[in-house]
């Protein structure tokens, strides 16, 4: 029994240091949206930290029309990157977790 429990905590020891792993190479993924009109691009890393943003002339003379470009497509940025996120982190966990009857958790 014991055996199996030391095995069992070596490999979600393991899984923990690829999780890492992946969060550290998340970070150089980029992800790139613009707006309907490309008059607003956003790039944010698939752990959702912005990295740039590139705006228009056009978009600086009217303030709210800016604060909507901005808003829209920022959250469709960070929506794309937490899809990236959560799928390549799920991936890493769900391959070292053992098969446990009942214990689905990454669906």
């Amino acid at each position: 029994m014991f055996g199996d429990f030391k095995g069992m905590m070596g490999k979600l020891k393991e899984t923990q240091e690829k999780v890492e792993a992946t969060k550290r190479r998340l970070d150089t993924v980029l992800i790139d949206e613009k707006s309907h009109d490309g008059l607003l691009n956003v790039t944010i890393t698939a752990n959702r930290e912005l990295k740039s943003i590139a705006i228009d002339d056009q978009l600086l003379q009217e303030k709210e029309q800016l604060e909507d470009y901005l808003i829209l497509t920022i959250n469709k940025a960070i929506s794309r990157a937490t899809q990236v996120n959560e799928t390549e982190i799920a991936a890493v966990a769900k391959e070292g977790m053992p098969n446990i009857p009942g214990m689905d958790l990454f669906k």
